[in-house]
């Protein structure tokens, strides 16, 4: 029987993991997040839809007004070059004001759920002119892809359910409707005014239904892009923390230039502590400089051997005491003074130390 080999490094592209921090982030200062424009355009849609609602004497009031003094006024004026410009900055101001509460709240409406959204967000990345966007075979790829039958299929389930509950409302109001025609005018402007909001609001309702499915769908296919495979997250940690062989070498580097100055101190210490083999620890008294005897180099084993040649190649006098030697190199760090404890016989070892100079 014959085995199937597998090549396991043909996986290692494969984007099964769940994205960093640092991609998200990525991500998003490209303008890349998890969002759907459905949401906003129902928000805006019911925003508008509610401000007719409430406002709708103010509506009726400034629109016939404006229709009275179209009609009774300045369609019988004579134009001129004097006030043709006069009567087009009236009308139009006219407009504007009557619009204006449509349009702020549509916009607040829409800022508002983007914020909901996504949070504060400024990119200028999606509006760059990029290449591939007039690249006939990336828009041939774009037009026929998954995202957009998913994206056609939205479209069709959003026509027939806003389509559906429009039908619905209509057809709760049938018999007026019927009526119309013998209803009187101010009474048949009224109802149209009611039914309009009310197929609005109805279907704006339904709108932001689905747009809450889009933006669960939207942030599904968002995780699924922005996956990243097990090589693009050590190399996104390489990035960020540093090639750990690099690491390594400069630390390398940072113990051998330690070590350097270590052993330049060597030849001022006043005695070296033996073990003898394994350990050697370079003690030095100033005065000026500390109240205590202070260590300015230890080491164990190569060390201890590297600190010990040094002390002989400069006359520095060496003192074996085992136990003090290992307490010493356990507990006193480098340009520290030594501990209370020890002060009695590192004087004693000090003092030896004098005598044998005095001697010589």
């Amino acid at each position: 029987m014959q085995l199937l080999k597998l090549d396991l490094q043909f996986f290692a592209g494969e984007k099964t993991e769940k994205a960093t921090p640092r991609k998200r982030q990525d991500a998003r200062k490209k303008g890349q997040t998890a969002k759907s424009a459905d949401i906003n355009t129902a928000a805006g849609l019911i925003a508008v839809f509610f401000c007719l609602m409430i406002l709708g004497p103010y509506f009726q009031t400034h629109t016939a007004g404006l229709m009275r003094a179209i009609f009774q006024n300045y369609l019988l004026m004579e134009l001129t070059e004097n006030n043709l410009q006069m009567l087009m900055v009236k009308v139009s101001s006219e407009t504007a004001f009557i619009l204006a509460p449509v349009l702020i709240v549509s916009v607040i409406a829409a800022v508002a759920a983007n914020f909901l959204q996504v949070g504060v967000l400024f990119s200028t990345e999606s509006i760059q002119p990029k290449l591939d966007k007039i690249n006939p075979l990336q828009g041939f790829k774009r037009i026929y892809s998954i995202r957009a039958l998913v994206e056609l299929c939205k479209s069709l389930l959003k026509i027939g359910v806003v389509g559906g509950v429009a039908g619905a409302v209509i057809w709760s109001k049938i018999g007026e409707i019927v009526r119309l025609p013998h209803m009187p005018l101010q009474s048949s402007i009224g109802f149209l005014g009611s039914l309009t909001i009310q197929l609005g609001l109805s279907a704006s309702i339904a709108l932001l239904l689905l747009a809450f499915l889009d933006y669960f769908y939207q942030k599904f296919d968002f995780e699924k892009n922005i996956r990243m495979s097990k090589q693009d997250i050590k190399d996104e940690y390489k990035k960020s923390e540093g090639d750990p062989l690099i690491k390594s070498k400069i630390k390398q580097r940072q113990r051998e230039m330690a070590m350097r100055r270590m052993m330049q101190d060597v030849p001022k210490a006043d005695v070296i502590i033996t073990n003898p083999t394994h350990f050697a620890i370079a003690l030095k008294y100033d005065e000026e400089k500390m109240d205590a005897p202070y260590v300015v180099a230890k080491g164990v084993d190569f060390v201890a051997q590297k600190i010990k040649e040094t002390a002989k190649e400069n006359g520095v006098s060496m003192v074996e005491n085992r136990p003090l030697a290992r307490s010493l190199y356990s507990q006193v760090e480098i340009g520290r003074a030594v501990p209370e404890e020890f002060f009695k016989a590192v004087a004693e070892i000090l003092a030896y130390v004098y005598r044998l100079k005095q001697k010589i």
